[in-house]
């Protein structure tokens, strides 16, 4: 994972005001949202909310560290409560700390996602950094982005639908254009076929060997006990 932690040696000249507006706009919501967390009775779902909104700015202000432990505190808080979508919204929120724990999270994000019907934008936003992390001639951005799009077909509903289905189509257009060079219609179709990626079947399959290599053996929960869970229909 690429770092992007601020160079403290640059000249001044080179950090622009842009970069300074944003820092002192993070910084200052940072502080709004811990004096809301000290002065305003949330309910347990609205702490967890403004939990996640925390870590996202203190990843934002460089202080990754503190972001992790807060973010995964708040993971295990979901999990407990099985609430699926708000466990992977703390994955994104770990995957973006940039930690060594980070890709373990991402690939347990992209589980959950997956196996749970939770806000497709939030599956697919997940394995949108799947196709980022790898490289050109992956496969496995490839079955990321054909996996983004099935969840896309089958969950979202009316605009949502629309907009997802075009988002994971313009997805499976560029990995097929970076990991083979694809420019027309026909190429992609063959490419398509090629790839397995019109089979469910058997790209899930492979989605999980992705899954297997992002997270090792730092599985957090027992996906087993997990998947007992899910309703037959």
């Amino acid at each position: 994972m690429s770092s992007r932690n601020l160079n403290t040696d640059l000249p001044d000249s080179m950090i622009t005001q842009d970069d300074l507006t944003a820092s002192d706009t993070a910084e200052a919501r940072l502080m709004a949202i811990e004096d809301r967390l000290k002065t305003v009775k949330l309910s347990e779902q609205e702490t967890l909310r403004t939990y996640l909104e925390k870590t996202r700015l203190l990843t934002e202000v460089d202080k990754k560290v503190e972001a992790w432990d807060l973010a995964r505190t708040t993971f295990d808080a979901y999990m407990e409560k099985k609430d699926y979508e708000g466990a992977v919204d703390a994955c994104d929120a770990l995957f973006l700390t940039e930690q060594d724990g980070s890709l373990a999270a991402l690939g347990m994000g992209v589980w959950l996602g997956v196996t749970f019907p939770i806000d497709p934008d939030l599956s697919v936003a997940l394995l949108q950094h799947i196709i980022d992390e790898t490289p050109d001639d992956s496969d496995g951005a490839a079955v990321a982005a054909a996996t983004a799009h099935y969840i896309a077909d089958i969950r979202s509903k009316d605009k949502q639908r629309d907009k997802l289905l075009f988002f994971t189509n313009q997805m499976l257009g560029n990995v097929a254009r970076r990991h083979s060079e694809i420019e027309t219609q026909e190429q992609y179709e063959f490419w398509i076929n090629k790839m397995e990626l019109n089979d469910p079947a058997k790209f899930l399959i492979r989605l999980r060997n992705v899954v297997d290599v992002l997270v090792q053996e730092d599985w957090w929960f027992d996906r087993e006990s997990l998947q007992a869970e899910i309703p037959d229909n």
